[in-house]
């Protein structure tokens, strides 16, 4: 049966419904350089088939996650399931290649993910990490936006969305008005909201949000109490020290940092689905458990009191 709470959501106005945590595909494809740890092939594909087998009915993954192979290996886990469900959603991202982000290498950056996917409608594509590039040339005629929409009126993608991190960047992006979805990351979790302005633009506007790495790149997951890097950057002090008080209000309400990290996200009506990267199979029954996680007001006020002022977060807001 499904979990308290459990039921699929509309992801913004496109028609296709996500579940409120969604199976994050970056550590699957092993990328031990950002998560500290490799996944072998085969681990990475079983992941994908448990995930299949479970309540989880969304996966969020890229062209670029390590090199490709995160679509490959859940291509694989499709193909050996006997084909998607009809009620699992899989969403990817085209990205650059050294540094080339052309209208042409959005072309080939679709081709790769269907093939690997064994996709032939992509149904949710993400315009990846922009900020990267010059503006002008994504943005402008010819450019890495328009061979996506151009791709979507081929009905080779059903939706576009935007995915990035700084802010700032991501509210130019988004005011071309082009994009369905928008997904941020690292940006509006327990010690940092520096996507809150963005996230209520998008809402504005009609876009669907999803909400990707609320445990801060693992610093929220980590139990020892030893990673000092939020967001793949060395982590202030303040933030820190916030982290560790957090952790210790969890355990005063009998549970931990990581399950309310997540369950901060999915109580958030204006988040269609929490990306939660996940790896290993027995980990899947947390991350479903977090989403209906049953804490009063009181622990979330507690948590909130904690929150580091706005100088330390990834986009920093301006201060006189």
């Amino acid at each position: 049966m499904p979990s308290q709470g459990w039921t699929p959501r509309p992801l913004g106005v496109t028609g296709l419904l996500v579940s409120p945590v969604t199976l994050g595909g970056g550590p699957l494809g092993s990328m031990p350089e950002n998560f500290g740890y490799a996944v072998s092939e085969r681990a990475g594909i079983d992941l994908v088939r448990a995930v299949l087998a479970s309540e989880i009915r969304s996966i969020d993954t890229a062209n670029g996650y390590s090199q490709g192979e995160s679509e490959r290996r859940i291509g694989i886990a499709i193909a050996e399931q006997g084909g998607l469900p009809d009620d699992v959603l899989v969403m990817t991202k085209v990205d650059a290649l050294d540094r080339d982000f052309s209208a042409d290498r959005v072309r080939r950056s679709l081709a790769e993910s269907r093939e690997r996917l064994g996709v032939e409608v992509l149904p949710m594509v993400h315009l990846h990490d922009p900020e990267y590039f010059d503006f002008a040339e994504i943005a402008g005629p010819g450019g890495a936006i328009e061979a996506l929409v151009d791709a979507r009126e081929r009905g080779e993608v059903g939706h576009i969305g935007l995915a990035g991190g700084d802010v700032h960047q991501m509210s130019r992006y988004l005011e071309l008005g082009m994009f369905e979805v928008l997904l941020v990351h690292n940006r509006f979790t327990l010690v940092d909201r520096s996507a809150n302005g963005l996230v209520d633009r998008a809402r504005e506007l009609g876009v669907g949000v999803v909400n990707a790495a609320v445990l801060g790149g693992g610093i929220l997951a980590d139990v020892t109490g030893t990673r000092t890097d939020y967001g793949y950057r060395p982590a202030s002090p303040e933030t820190l020290h916030a982290i560790a008080e957090m952790r210790r209000v969890c355990a005063n309400w009998d549970t931990d940092l990581a399950t309310a990290a997540v369950a901060f996200s999915v109580r958030d009506t204006r988040f269609a689905t929490t990306i939660v990267g996940i790896s290993k199979p027995e980990r899947i029954a947390g991350a479903i458990a977090a989403a209906s996680l049953d804490r009063p007001e009181e622990f979330w006020q507690e948590l909130d009191a904690l929150l580091p002022d706005s100088r330390h977060w990834l986009d920093a807001a301006p201060h006189a």
